[in-house]
């Protein structure tokens, strides 16, 4: 057990999040507001940090990870940064800056980065920087979420339950409730992306009824870009696809995961690889312009080889994105219980896929676009997407660097209203029970009123 008393500042979850990233939590502990004479010394190793009494935050962090880098032996790619937008202190370095360069120089000091992780932020930095317009003050992105699917993952424990065709329709009633409200405040969206859950678990007559309801309701002028997460590819069909095309949304999301029939059975995906082949044969007979496919890097019992094999058959299918998961196992989900540990064990062998990944999708002419990271991530690594022809995500971008509010509609949904005079957010979540959401919808509807007004 490893004890580290860092003295001179207020409690902090930033020191908890960075030793996780070192040590199981049973074998840590951190210590704050305590008497040097109250350091404990039998049995445990203990360690002082900040004992030269500095207040800036940055520089104690930088001392812990520094320790935990010599008791450990190894060192972080990502340095002391360990949120889930590692971009957003680049582009903050950037407009100090004015220089890609500088930014590189000013993240590997200030965060101790690694080269890989620096070079990569630029990258994508540098990206978005040429091919993506500036936030407009007036405008947001509007999510709409629909939280179920047709079976859930082993490492999944997302708002999401399995669809019963009655349940769905009680859920849309109060979803359509929420929906006429942002159209009567008058909201015009820059990007709409319907999510879940797994959105295409809904019939035809019900997925009819969403799209017509936010057509009828929401002022889509100023629409820039119309997603929704098609998802899994056994809920894959013409009949829904057409509705999708007929409404306007063009973007849409085949997520395969891996192209192993062993794994997707082991992970509880009630497809089969040769259903991907079909969900894109038909997407791609309908006329979208844009589809994305997720893939995961250590998925349960996969070697370099069978990722390998689910990259070099993505890439046959030739989306126009793709994101490349790193296994993140979910608090409270089967694999979590099972094998708490799962996603310590496989950061090796997940670095190695992402840098397989990273290498074949570049030679195919993809480019890294936005990035975000998760808790219990394998390896502490990160997720990113990859696009080709400029056809990248704006809502994605959005919401990941985080300039522009975003209203977000239905259970388990989170609002985030940005205030740019001082460059900070107030989240307004809704309820993640589907059930609680519908028995409460006119709180959710007056959370949203606080901050955005109406009736």
């Amino acid at each position: 057990m490893f004890k580290f008393y860092i003295d001179k500042i207020t409690n902090d979850h930033y020191f908890e999040e960075l030793s996780k990233v070192f040590l199981p939590r049973d074998e840590y502990e951190i210590v704050m507001n305590f008497r040097k004479e109250d350091i404990a010394v039998d049995n445990v190793d203990s360690f002082l940090i900040n004992d030269q009494g500095s207040t800036e935050r940055d520089v104690i962090v930088r001392e812990l990870y520094n320790k935990l880098v010599e008791l450990t032996g190894h060192e972080h790619l990502w340095g002391t940064l360990t949120g889930v937008r590692p971009l957003k202190p680049a582009i903050k370095a950037f407009e100090l800056t004015g220089d890609l360069e500088k930014t590189k120089e000013y993240l590997k000091e200030q965060y101790l980065l690694s080269d890989k992780k620096t070079d990569m932020l630029a990258s994508i930095l540098e990206y978005q920087i040429s091919n993506v317009d500036p936030v407009k003050e007036d405008t947001i992105g509007l999510y709409i979420g629909i939280p179920f699917c047709p079976s859930r993952c082993s490492y999944c424990s997302f708002t999401s339950n399995i669809a019963k065709v009655g349940e769905v329709d009680r859920y849309l009633e109060a979803l359509i409730k929420e929906i006429e409200y942002v159209g009567r405040i008058g909201l015009k969206p820059e990007s709409l992306y319907i999510g879940g859950g797994t959105p295409t678990v809904l019939n035809g007559k019900q997925l009819e009824l969403l799209l017509s309801e936010i057509k009828e309701n929401i002022d889509l002028s100023s629409l820039k870009e119309y997603s929704f997460e098609a998802g899994r590819p056994d809920t894959v069909t013409r009949e829904k696809l057409e509705i999708l095309k007929k409404y306007g949304a063009y973007r849409i999301s085949i997520n395969p995961q891996t192209f192993s029939e062993e794994t997707l059975a082991e992970i509880g995906r009630n497809h089969s690889a040769d259903e991907v082949y079909k969900a894109y044969e038909v997407a791609k007979d309908v006329g979208f312009d844009s589809i994305n496919s997720d893939i995961i890097a250590g998925l349960p019992g996969e070697s370099l080889s069978d990722f390998e094999n689910t990259i070099d058959r993505i890439i046959e299918l030739s989306p126009e994105n793709i994101t490349v998961h790193s296994l993140a196992v979910k608090k409270g989900s089967k694999l979590d219980q099972t094998n708490p540990n799962y996603y310590r064990n496989n950061g090796e062998l997940v670095l190695e896929m992402l840098d397989l990944a990273d290498k074949k999708l570049k030679e195919s002419m993809y480019s890294p676009y936005y990035i975000y990271r998760q808790k219990h991530m394998a390896g502490a690594l990160e997720n990113i997407g990859y696009q080709r022809d400029k056809t990248h995500c704006l809502y994605n971008i959005r919401i990941m660097n985080e300039r522009q509010s975003i209203i977000a509609l239905g259970a388990g949904g989170v609002s985030k209203i940005y205030f740019p005079e001082e460059d900070r957010h107030e989240r307004v979540p809704n309820v993640s029970n589907y059930d609680i959401y519908i028995a409460r919808i006119d709180e959710m509807i007056d959370r949203k009123k606080g901050y955005l007004g109406g009736n």
